[in-house]
């Protein structure tokens, strides 16, 4: 079906389904915050070790994208949709034996799993969410998806926390290094333990959603053949595509570090897990608060590629306040050091970006645009690889010094959004 030959009944259905697409994202992905610190107690980690929970997730929208779009190709898109929940439903499934034996690396096969089934949704989702209505409506749209994928974000801690956490667990976690091998041993077994129901729910909610799709009136997509460019075989001859394919990977690093490692960077100044699992939140409650700045302000106030340029100086200016600045304030009943705010502060900017260096990035690529999103998506991979350099940095040397590794990050962001997109070609003939 051709998408702008919808009704408004059927567009609004569409949209509807998306948003709890990307609403299923958001929950899927920000629980990672939680499961960080979690698996780094119940299974005796290193903060490096730790992180591999964001990197055995993101790593597969490297290894994954391509295959997904063979999939697509051969089943279509809303079959696609389908079976990219049911990816997830049984990457979700794995926790349970992954529980009963507290064996790490199987959680990690289930989390690469879960982003495997992500990196199918991710590569319908934002496809379809910019052809379905008015395409002088898209970015409009685009901002709506990414409240209800932060929105989730919000919820995923606290629902998770409240599903696996104790009012007992601030003692408990303080006597486990004490215990004997044989009664750590069992603690650890039972505090594992309660990640397998929690899961086995989302495998079903999972299944089922994607049964639900299945059956939906959600349209196929029905795209013209384009012409071919001769022009340029390749889309890695847009420096323009490529330099923000960069910006995107380092991008979504700082914006995975900021939400998964705040925890442990609370930890570190003593606040417990009970204390600090809101944090997250609030980094993603300040992302939405992004957002809406970007619906109100983008284009009547201020053009796209303005705005860009202003959320990235503000992330290198908050995150050189994160490494730089330290000063204890109370604050929502919370006895921190205010770089723990200035990092939650990041979530404004980082809202931004992304939908700042996408366009520009496209720009000009004709027929090789399809290819080019493609090589976005795969940026998504710095989720993955960003925060183990942190945990690395983090291990040698502490976790607040592993956050000047946000820094070159925004410096480069910074460059993209002033010169880098200009770049139309490697070098002059």
């Amino acid at each position: 079906m051709n998408t702008s030959s919808l009704d408004k009944r059927s567009t609004i259905i569409s949209i509807g389904i998306i948003g709890t697409m990307f609403f299923t994202f958001g929950f899927i992905s920000w629980v990672n915050a939680i499961l960080i610190p979690y698996f780094k107690i119940a299974c005796e980690l290193t903060n490096l070790e730790s992180y591999l929970v964001a990197f055995a997730f993101y790593i597969s929208y490297l290894l994954m994208s391509m295959p997904s779009s063979y999939l697509l190709k051969r089943v279509g898109y809303k079959r696609g949709i389908t079976i990219g929940f049911w990816i997830m439903a049984a990457g979700a499934l794995c926790f349970v034996p992954a529980a009963y034996g507290r064996t790490y690396g199987l959680f990690l096969v289930g989390l690469f799993t879960l982003g495997s089934g992500l990196a199918v949704l991710q590569t319908v989702a934002n496809l379809y969410i910019t052809l379905i209505g008015e395409q002088e409506r898209a970015a409009q749209r685009i901002s709506i998806m990414g409240i209800c994928n932060k929105g989730a974000g919000i919820l995923a801690p606290l629902v998770f926390s409240w599903a696996i956490l104790r009012p007992s667990d601030k003692v408990l976690f303080k006597e486990i290094p004490l215990m004997d091998e044989v009664l750590r041993a069992a603690t650890l077994d039972a505090l594992i333990m309660r990640v397998a129901l929690p899961y086995f729910v989302v495998a079903i909610v999972l299944f089922a959603i994607g049964l639900f799709v299945n059956y939906s009136p959600l349209p196929e997509i029905a795209q013209k053949d384009e012409k071919t460019d001769t022009a340029r075989s390749s889309v890695l001859q847009f420096p323009n595509l490529v330099l923000g394919a960069i910006g995107i990977f380092l991008h979504v690093g700082t914006q995975v570090i900021t939400v998964d490692t705040i925890i442990n960077y609370a930890d570190s100044m003593g606040i417990s897990l009970l204390e600090a699992k809101s944090l997250p939140s609030y980094v993603l409650t300040a992302t939405i608060v992004g957002y809406l700045f970007g619906i109100l302000l983008i284009p009547r106030v201020v053009s796209q590629k303005r705005m860009l340029q202003i959320a990235s100086v503000t992330g290198l200016i908050l995150a050189l306040l994160v490494c730089t600045v330290q000063h204890p304030v109370h604050w929502l009943a919370l006895h921190m050091d205010i770089s723990i705010w200035f990092l939650c502060l990041i979530g404004v900017p980082n809202a931004l970006i992304w939908a700042g260096i996408w366009p520009l990035a496209l720009a000009g690529l004709g027929s090789h645009a399809k290819q080019g999103a493609a090589l976005l998506i795969m940026g998504l991979c710095g989720n993955a690889i960003m925060p183990m350099i942190y945990g690395a940095i983090a291990d040698h040397s502490s976790v607040r010094t592993a956050y000047w590794v946000l820094v070159p990050c925004f410096m480069y962001i910074v460059f993209y959004a002033f010169k880098g997109y200009q770049f139309k070609y490697w070098r002059k003939d």
